[in-house]
């Protein structure tokens, strides 16, 4: 088998099921998370900090991504230090990704992402885990931008 090619060695398997939308969904009501589906098929849920979509992309939808948006709006003026604050957390950890991105209104607002490949499929354990992970640590960095935002963070925080 030659490297980063889709060749497999014959008659191996992996045993493990491949990643669907419907896996995911049963992942989520496994840990309890209540969760809705978007026009686009998308699957989210929302925290108190923020919202997350669980994305599956790939040739062969074998990629999972977890990516959140914080709830706070960075304002214009805050764009640099909104970039150092993601920056500092890449250095610090090795997940999530960290950025800062418009949205579709043209919002400034700092995201964090966690992508996998699953292309030789995954048990359920490993799903909930990527989940878990991926929303934990990703609550965490939006905890450390309420602290660095707390004004921007308290015109967002839900009553």
């Amino acid at each position: 088998m030659r490297l980063f090619t889709k060749e497999t060695v014959p008659g191996v398997e992996s045993g493990l099921a491949p990643l669907s939308q419907e896996r995911i969904k049963a992942a989520l009501k496994r840990a309890g998370w209540s969760y809705c589906v978007d026009a686009d098929g998308d699957i989210g849920v929302t925290w108190v900090y923020g919202s997350f979509h669980f994305l599956i992309n790939g040739d062969s939808g074998e990629l999972l991504c977890v990516r959140g948006f914080w709830h706070g709006k960075v304002e214009e003026s805050e764009y640099l230090r909104a970039l150092k604050v993601c920056n500092a957390w890449n250095f610090e950890k090795l997940w999530p990704k960290a950025y800062v991105e418009r949205d579709d209104e043209g919002v400034l607002r700092l995201h964090a992402e966690l992508s996998v490949d699953y292309e030789h499929g995954l048990s359920d354990d490993q799903l909930l885990q990527h989940l878990a992970c991926a929303i934990d640590t990703s609550m965490t960095f939006f905890e450390r931008v309420n602290k660095r935002f707390p004004e921007l963070w308290e015109r967002a925080r839900p009553q």
